[in-house]
């Protein structure tokens, strides 16, 4: 297992081939097939791997309400993921899962249906929360391989240059917004979801 994530963390995941593997293993690739079916059971057998050695938060204070719970959750769920933005590439195909994993979702959709929404309601937060959570770790790993290089990007010479007149509000910004659009606001993201959703769920939400 450590040699495979080892490809993908030096070559990303398009990396991670059987006969990749087999090279960097000292074996053939028929010899890892007697071990592993195909790369998607692989990739099963990473994910699993990396779900078990991933501790589990311990629940919010007594006084916490269901939607507190939701939200530790969430949050657990991205600390565990932003490290290895390649599980969520898999994870986003929809086919591929971890079964240690499976406490995330428990987790958001029992303090949602606790909370009183109906259960495919709660399904329903689960997915919009694991869409929000992919995007965020996505996207701040695309704009941390751009900032690699050191130099400016793109974006900020664009900002730095805006026509106040055209664009008075994204030109007043300028300069400081590569800053602004760094800052982690996970939480907060996730926080309005759940009071949208969970705190105030929207007519028909209930059972």
């Amino acid at each position: 297992m450590s040699a495979a994530h080892r490809i993908i963390e030096e070559e990303g995941l398009q990396g991670l081939t059987m006969r990749r593997l087999a090279r960097e293993v000292g074996a053939t690739p028929m010899a890892l097939y007697h071990h592993v079916h195909d790369k998607d059971e692989l990739l099963r057998l990473l994910l699993d791997d990396y779900a078990a050695g991933v501790p589990r938060p311990g629940p919010p204070g007594d006084s916490a309400g269901p939607g507190e719970h939701v939200v530790a959750a969430a949050i657990a769920m991205r600390d565990a993921l932003a490290g290895v933005p390649w599980i969520v590439e898999v994870l986003r195909a929809d086919d591929l899962m971890s079964v240690h994993a499976l406490w995330y979702p428990e987790t958001i959709i029992d303090a949602a249906v606790r909370a009183g929404l109906a259960p495919e309601a709660a399904v329903d937060l689960y997915r919009i929360i694991w869409h929000y959570t992919a995007g965020e770790i996505t996207a701040r790993a695309a704009a941390a391989r751009q900032r690699e290089g050191g130099g400016p990007t793109y974006r900020s010479q664009v900002f730095a240059n805006l026509d106040a007149a055209e664009l008075p509000r994204l030109a007043e910004l300028g300069e400081r917004w590569e800053e602004l659009t760094a800052r982690d606001t996970y939480d907060k993201g996730v926080r309005a979801i759940v009071r949208g959703l969970v705190e105030a769920p929207p007519p028909g939400a209930r059972p």
